[in-house]
């Protein structure tokens, strides 16, 4: 039996272990410094790798042309009728064969669903040709004892003088997969963050071009982290399979079942119906899925909880750090804003105040104006609000509420960065002061603790959204649980 790495007969696995490491280091390290330069390459290089590969298997088929009629789903459903049992536990497998499609959907809110769309009209064709190849080969290779059908197919083609260039394209493929999954990482992090699901976290622009291309240092570093130690804990790609397919599965029932209850919301009969259909296909993998758990699946469960349980305590702890302030109904707010105003000396200049919305005034606000006396000649509250598109920012100046008063809001697509210093100079608001809010929670509960490290751990609001530092006063809040 020929070597897949001529030259490599007598590698040890250990060494393997480290060779992949040593690559996997190296793309964790570039994260920081942003793919957008070498990110033109990408495209080539998987234009040349789908096509190479579609080829290959276009090539084996022609010699076994029967293997063109496993495209119709006919042959699929007899087996699952002749073979109940048996088709079942293959479904565990051939999901296995649809998990590159779940993962390129992952960055749909990273590069668009347009780019999604058509890139899968050339991928789709090309994975189709290769499984068929590789079936064929199979077939006509019967009494060969196999050790990795994929290379075997290839080798057999391109013979030792192309074999060798195909192997590192299928390092670079491999390569630039991951970093396809790693920028998807940060896409949905980002997006968790933006919809106030998941604690902010520091992000950095890695590009001056494209505003999606970004860098979250944590989720890069807990990546890394993750991926060695599945290195060490499964060894070989087999291995892991287990635990990567009843990840995926899951993904696709939870996926599947938020996109039924959005359409039933809307009330869109047929595609409440279609994806009711989908539903029930994901549900079907994921049960086929259930005896990985004992073979590593658990550690997707484990490795799952860990984020989960961050996003619980998160959202959890706002909604009681919100109930447990003692906000101010605007209507009063207004009335004594309005004696303040007129009856007291003004700062010079302007003064923004970060406010969620009008109707309940944070206690920062008033402690700042009634409490401590600070009052300026134009006093702007400040609204951010996130809409429900992915790109797109708009400003908008909504005028007076009072004599010395007056809202703005800024309304932004939940795959934005904002640029707020810039938001505000267009926006005509040229201010001296920038005041918000620090809660300082006092709790003798356990889990409200963790809230609170949580919260002093992770970035503030005006970090998040880079307000400028020398402008900024954080006005403390006592709030208790």
């Amino acid at each position: 039996m020929q070597p897949l790495i001529p030259g490599f007969e007598n590698i040890h696995q250990s060494e393997v272990i480290l060779i992949a490491i040593a690559i996997t280091v190296g793309l964790f390290l570039l994260q920081p410094k942003g793919t957008g330069k070498i990110g033109d390459y990408f495209g080539p290089v998987m234009l040349l790798w789908f096509a190479t590969i579609g080829i290959i298997g276009f090539y084996h088929a022609l010699s076994y042309p029967y293997v063109f009629y496993a495209v119709s789903p006919h042959h699929a459903i007899e087996f699952l009728i002749n073979h109940p049992i048996k088709g079942f536990i293959a479904l565990s497998e051939v999901l296995l064969a649809a998990t590159g499609g779940e993962a390129l959907y992952a960055d749909m809110g990273h590069l668009g669903r347009i780019s999604i769309r058509r890139a899968w009209a050339y991928v789709f064709p090309m994975l189709v040709l290769n499984y068929l190849g590789q079936a064929s080969y199979i077939l006509t290779h019967q009494d060969k004892e196999h050790q990795a059908i994929f290379f075997e197919s290839a080798r057999s083609l391109l013979g030792d003088t192309l074999y060798l260039p195909f192997l590192v394209l299928v390092i670079c493929a491999g390569i630039i997969a991951s970093q396809a999954l790693i920028s998807g990482a940060f896409s949905i992090v980002f997006q968790a963050i933006n919809t106030r699901i998941a604690p902010l976290l520091n992000i950095k622009h890695t590009s001056t071009e494209i505003s999606t291309q970004i860098y979250i240092p944590v989720v890069n570093w807990m990546l890394l982290a993750g991926v060695i130690f599945m290195y060490f804990n499964f060894k070989t790609s087999e291995n892991m399979a287990s635990a990567y397919g009843f990840a995926v599965s899951a993904v696709m029932v939870i996926t599947g079942f938020f996109l039924t209850f959005i359409h039933f919301m809307k009330r869109q009969a047929f595609f409440f119906i279609g994806s009711v259909l989908l539903l029930l296909i994901d549900i079907t993998f994921f049960i086929s899925n259930f005896y990985k758990i004992p073979h590593g699946g658990y550690w997707s469960v484990i490795f799952a909880l860990i984020p989960l349980s961050i996003m619980v305590l998160y959202t959890a702890g706002q909604s009681k750090l919100y109930k447990s302030m003692k906000f101010t109904p605007f209507r009063e707010f207004i009335l004594s804003f309005e004696n303040l105003y007129l009856q007291n000396p003004k700062i010079k200049g302007t003064a923004i105040f970060l406010v969620r919305d009008l109707k309940n005034i944070p206690p920062y606000v008033t402690q700042t104006f009634f409490d401590h006396g600070i009052l300026y000649e134009d006093n702007v509250f400040l609204s951010l609000v996130k809409k429900d598109e992915p790109f797109g920012v708009e400003t908008f100046l909504k005028g007076s509420i009072a004599q010395g008063l007056r809202l703005v809001e800024i309304r932004y697509g939940y795959m934005e960065v904002l640029d707020i210093d810039r938001e505000l100079r267009e926006a005509g608001i040229w201010e001296r002061a920038i005041f918000y809010g620090v809660e300082d929670i006092y709790t003798d509960k356990l889990i409200w603790k963790l809230f609170s490290f949580l919260k002093r751990v992770t970035p503030s609001f005006v970090e998040f959204y880079r307000f400028p530092h020398g402008k900024l006063h954080g006005v403390a809040v006592r709030v208790e649980f």
